[in-house]
């Protein structure tokens, strides 16, 4: 069956299980431009609080150090490594908080579409990742096709942005030609975060239009076909052949300790041949009988067979053999209703052993 035949079949939602195992296994849904805007966000978020700020701070640790070049000595390597260290020391503090807030835009970015969690089957080596064949078809499929229609996007809102933001400051820019070079950094910076305001919002649009195809892509996806539903069905409740021979086994085992316990019985109270009941009365272990065989047809003959075997006294009542055969189960006593019935019956198998016994 080709690849296209193999989707056409699969017409059926996914299941819970389907969609818990995909996610078990790391295959979740995800926006790759949430991450982008996030970075966007970050470098705004930068540029805006952070960057003037630690520059300036930044500035003036080393035009302290070019004032007073004088006063470090650089005598040997020692002396160089301290020097180095004093220029790192700023520098990091210059950077580090520009590196977390990247750093939690990451996370933020992929922890708000979907909760984190550890696959390692994620990592392992595939073959597809690195097949020609693979790589074509995602590349020029409809994966490929719609991640290109991202990029067009991508490229048509920065451009648009971009011009549109050039066109509106045009005399800004010129003017800066003429003015203190030291304000050149001022207006670049402004400029640009102008330029990432835009791009943002623009991405935004990109962002909510991504996350809704991924979904349904994703979902997508995990159609099944009609024969894996079977599958799933008989891997959650069991093979109904395979389900039914275990519970024919489970019967064969029960009639089979039913029968065992037959010859304990005190009297078996039968119809005929369509129905009997044993049932065993020891004052000791119960205040009314206890039922501890009883079957229909060929297994009331067998009963009567076991039972007539080991002397145990068969009692023929048809309305009362039928009725405790329909309102009885196994090992319990008998309803209230069959004492007096019972009790009859059993007085009567008594008064015979003591008769036999004289």
């Amino acid at each position: 069956m080709s690849d296209q035949e193999d989707k056409d079949s699969k017409t059926e939602e996914p299941t819970e299980k389907k969609i818990r195992d995909a996610i078990d296994k790391g295959n979740i849904p995800a926006s790759k431009e949430a991450s982008v805007l996030a970075m966007f966000l970050a470098v705004l978020l930068i540029g805006s609080f952070v960057t003037i700020d630690g520059v300036k701070r930044l500035m003036a640790g080393l035009a302290g150090l070019i004032d007073n070049a004088g006063g470090y000595s650089l005598g040997n390597g020692s002396d160089a490594i301290l020097l180095s260290h004093s220029l790192g020391l700023q520098v990091g503090v210059f950077l580090a908080p520009m590196v977390a807030i990247l750093m939690v835009a990451g996370l933020a970015a992929s922890f708000l579409q979907n909760a984190p969690r550890m696959v390692l089957d994620r990592i392992e080596p595939q073959l597809s990742r690195i097949s020609v064949f693979k790589g074509f078809e995602r590349m020029f499929g409809a994966h490929g096709m719609v991640e290109f229609l991202k990029a067009v996007f991508k490229f048509g809102a920065i451009s648009l942005v971009a011009f549109l933001l050039l066109r509106s400051n045009a005399d800004g820019l010129v003017n800066a030609m003429f003015t203190d070079p030291s304000a050149l950094p001022e207006t670049i910076l402004h400029l640009s975060m102008k330029l990432l305001s835009g791009i943002c919002i623009a991405t935004i649009l990109l962002v909510a239009l991504d996350l809704v195809w991924a979904r349904m892509h994703w979902r997508q996806n995990l159609k099944m076909s009609r024969q894996e539903l079977k599958d799933e069905f008989k891997q959650s409740e069991g093979d109904p052949l395979v389900k039914a021979r275990q519970r024919s086994i489970a019967r064969d085992r029960a009639r089979n300790r039913m029968m065992s316990a037959v010859p304990q019985a005190t009297v078996v109270i039968a119809n005929p041949t369509h129905f009997a009941v044993a049932l065993r009365y020891d004052r000791d272990e119960s205040a009314a009988p206890v039922v501890v065989a009883k079957g229909q047809d060929l297994i009331a003959l067998k009963i009567r067979q076991i039972a007539e075997d080991n002397n145990i006294p068969v009692i023929e009542n048809r309305e009362l053999a039928r009725a405790l055969y329909a309102s009885t189960e196994l090992e319990r006593m008998i309803p209230p209703q069959f004492y007096r019935m019972v009790a009859e019956i059993i007085s009567y198998v008594y008064s015979r052993k003591t008769v036999k016994v004289v």
